[in-house]
């Protein structure tokens, strides 16, 4: 009795900090996505490690299109070691405010959810680091703040053990 009581506390404790999407569907302004990227992004970041020390700075540029419903992102990145990378992300709609998405360097597809003014995505990446490539999940939450600001904070992991975090603040360009 002992041990079911002992392990019957362990799983509540574990799911007491479980935060889902759908804890976020009251909250405002809603995020749409496609409406969201419809303009150029602009997007400033950086990579923690897990101890909190900032290894990289980065700045990104977003610009999008649509392909039938789904919508492509292209991102380029601009490292503060002065290296470059871009990103092309094709993100399909699933209904019920579901996405899939992929990507190059990402493993299988990508899943998130929206739900209110938060999008939850997890997936695996091929990460290049000193001539090497590691396999990192990420549990990315972004929150739409406003019509023109996004925050994006992610959680990287390999084996179950996190390794960083990344911060990312995205802005829709106003036209000029």
């Amino acid at each position: 009795m002992h041990r079911f009581c002992l392990l019957a506390l362990c799983l509540l404790l574990g799911s007491c900090g479980n935060v889902g999407v759908e804890d976020y569907a009251g909250q405002q302004p809603q995020l749409d996505l496609v409406r969201f990227f419809e303009s150029p992004v602009e997007a400033w970041g950086m990579f923690q490690k897990r101890s909190g020390e900032v290894v990289k700075c980065f700045h990104v540029q977003v610009s999008s299109r649509r392909d039938g419903e789904r919508l492509i992102l292209d991102e380029h990145f601009l490292y503060s070691d002065g290296t470059r990378q871009q990103r092309v992300w094709t993100l399909t709609p699933q209904g019920g405010g579901r996405w899939t998405g992929r990507a190059a360097d990402v493993v299988g597809e990508a899943h998130g959810q929206v739900a209110g003014n938060a999008l939850r995505w997890r997936y695996s990446l091929l990460l290049p680091v000193d001539g090497s490539t590691y396999e990192v999940s990420l549990d990315d939450w972004m929150y739409l703040m406003d019509a023109d600001t996004l925050i994006n904070r992610s959680s990287m992991s390999k084996l179950g053990v996190e390794v960083g975090q990344v911060t990312l603040f995205f802005r829709r360009v106003s036209p000029r």
